[in-house]
């Protein structure tokens, strides 16, 4: 905006009318008058001014309704009122409305300028704010998480369905299958978007710590707590609050954590002050949290407490047809953080990626992508581009299919790579092949000749695993 905008001067005195739309015309402001308030509303309708410098005494309704009107229609522009003898009470009742400011007549020039900048800062400020939050919406939403295997098309489901509620979600999956990235899109579903969104990795800190990280601590509380501390729960006021690998949480901690989601209140480490805070809690954890119960280090209580809806976050060896999305993906998005231009990854590395078992999930494969984008010495990624655990794993499956090469084995045939992938594809859909060819991203007709050619069928299949 770079200190000028769009400006309406209202007053029914068309002389200081005139004079004050002169100066700031002369300040680079595009600005229009009018002398009625019913006129500058009119006009307000048709065009979004930044800002209106309105006297209170206008002939037809006061400045005050102008105000209520444009706060109730056009919130993002400011408002500026304008007295001749202006009160104090007058001037808190216009800022209590919604008014930027309130100025006694005669307006002193650097005065009227000083404010219509502050109005224009704070303008600038919000549409930032704006752009900041649309981006974070991008880049958290539930757009990005990237997946079209049913178990995530479930997965979606579910969290559309919980996300603009109050109820707490536990999110079970490996590490480094994304259940930091689905929190945060719950988040950006929900109500609560334009609120707090704070994480916690609970493994990360001792117990002693942990507990002063979540509910803060006063002053005194222990060696070291020089001054108050707000905890995350505060912090989370009217937002979500994010506890990574509560599996971890120690005995005592549970006990306050079970507090908090029955009570919403807490006092702080070595305070007596009780606070009540609204906070949407997510979870989230790669243990068998039902095993901790069973064995006594988690507290059934809590367990079923935080475990009123869960949210699976399969593992990527359980969704190897989403392997090419996420590629092509992240080579769009290391392509511009590197000033690359890969165009893509050849046919034999996806068959790779889609045959590792990937035991650092999606994580594991943003490295790899990562990796092959900074190696690559041509515009498209090959198997020579992958780390050598995984052409090693390429060259084993070579050398056996040259072994099995004219053997009528059905076992043998299983180290057939993309016979392989099949038949794993055809289990995970419960040997449905329209859902079959839908994961693998190929059309029925193509599945079936690959079924046919590798002499697939289920009753084989069964018969073997029999």
């Amino acid at each position: 905006m770079s200190g000028r905008g769009s400006l309406l001067v209202v007053d029914d005195d068309r002389s200081i009318c005139e004079a004050m739309a002169d100066y700031l015309r002369s300040l680079g402001h595009r600005t229009e008058t009018a002398l009625t308030c019913r006129s500058a509303l009119d006009r307000i309708k048709e065009f979004n001014f930044h800002a209106v410098v309105c006297d209170v005494n206008l002939p037809d309704q006061d400045g005050f309704h102008l105000l209520e009107w444009v706060v109730a229609n056009k919130p993002e522009t400011s408002v500026i009122l304008l007295t001749g003898y202006g009160t104090i009470e007058s001037a808190v009742e216009a800022i209590r409305i919604g008014a930027f400011d309130y100025l006694t007549k005669p307006v002193i020039d650097d005065e009227l300028n000083f404010s219509i900048q502050r109005a224009l800062g704070q303008r600038e400020i919000v549409e930032e704010n704006k752009k900041l939050k649309e981006q974070l919406q991008v880049k958290f939403g539930p757009a990005n998480i990237i997946g079209h295997d049913y178990k995530m098309a479930k997965m979606f489901d579910l969290i559309e369905s919980v996300a603009d509620t109050r109820t707490t979600v536990l999110i079970l999956g490996e590490n480094g299958t994304g259940k930091t990235m689905t929190a945060r899109a719950i988040h950006q579903l929900s109500a609560r978007r334009d609120q707090p969104f704070v994480e916690v990795a609970c493994g990360a800190l001792p117990d002693s710590l942990l507990e002063s990280e979540l509910f803060g601590h006063v002053q005194g509380a222990f060696t070291g707590a020089s001054h108050d501390k707000e905890g995350k729960f505060l912090q989370a006021d009217g937002g979500t609050l994010f506890l990574d690998e509560i599996g971890t949480a120690s005995p005592s901690l549970q006990v306050k954590l079970l507090r908090v989601l029955q009570d919403r209140e807490f006092e702080a480490v070595g305070g007596t002050k009780t606070h009540k805070v609204d906070v949407r809690l997510i979870l989230a954890t790669n243990e068998n949290l039902e095993e901790r119960v069973r064995t006594g280090e988690f507290r059934q209580d809590l367990y079923y407490r935080i475990n009123v809806i869960s949210v699976t976050q399969p593992p990527l060896r359980e969704r190897i047809g989403d392997i090419p999305l996420l590629v092509d993906h992240y080579v769009k998005e290391f392509n511009t953080q590197t000033n690359k231009a890969i165009k893509g990854i050849e046919e034999s590395a996806v068959q790779l990626l889609q045959r590792y078992q990937w035991p650092g999930n999606v994580r594991e494969l943003v490295n790899v992508v990562e990796r092959a984008i900074v190696l690559a010495k041509s515009d498209t990624i090959t198997v020579a581009d992958l780390p050598e655990h995984l052409r090693q794993g390429h060259f084993e499956v070579q050398q056996g299919a040259n072994r099995l090469a004219g053997s009528n084995d059905l076992k043998s045939a299983l180290a057939n790579p993309e016979r392989q992938i099949i038949i794993e594809a055809l289990e995970q859909n419960g040997w449905n092949r329209q859902e079959t060819a839908k994961l693998l991203g190929i059309n029925r007709t193509t599945l079936y000749k690959k079924m046919k050619k590798y002499k697939i069928t289920y009753e084989d299949h069964a018969q073997i695993l029999s």
